[in-house]
């Protein structure tokens, strides 16, 4: 999860195999937000809506097309998502967190997210003068 600037504020690692609603499972019972952008792969009821309006948090996720009741969502809103994709485009510039899964596991446990965040803004800061 990233916060409104696009900085981390909680993750969860899970396999290649696993859908993103294995990590919403452990990551939206501690949400300290009141709204939360999502894209059309949350758009689970039971699993994340639900949950979403029992907390009394808004969740701006637009409906995907075989939902048999059409849900209204904030377009508006929805549109400042781009800061979450953006966060893990740079996630991915650095290969070597992407794919050393168990190492990036044992590593980013040992470790506060603050940190790690400081020390991911230090590589792509230097990534950007050599180039």
């Amino acid at each position: 999860m990233v916060d409104a600037l696009g900085n981390p504020v909680s993750f969860h690692l899970t396999p290649g195999q696993a859908c993103d609603l294995d990590g919403a499972d452990v990551l939206l019972p501690d949400l300290r937000t009141d709204t939360v952008l999502a894209d059309k792969g949350y758009d689970a009821d039971a699993r994340v809506i639900d949950v979403l309006e029992a907390q009394a948090k808004t969740a701006v996720i637009p409906p995907k097309r075989n939902r048999i009741t059409v849900r209204d969502y904030d377009k508006d809103l929805y549109k400042a998502r781009h800061l979450i994709e953006n966060f893990f485009a740079k996630l991915k510039q650095y290969r070597a967190l992407a794919t050393r899964y168990r190492l990036a596991q044992i590593q980013l446990s040992r470790c506060n997210l603050p940190r790690c965040y400081c020390d991911l803004a230090q590589l792509m800061t230097r990534s950007r003068v050599r180039r």
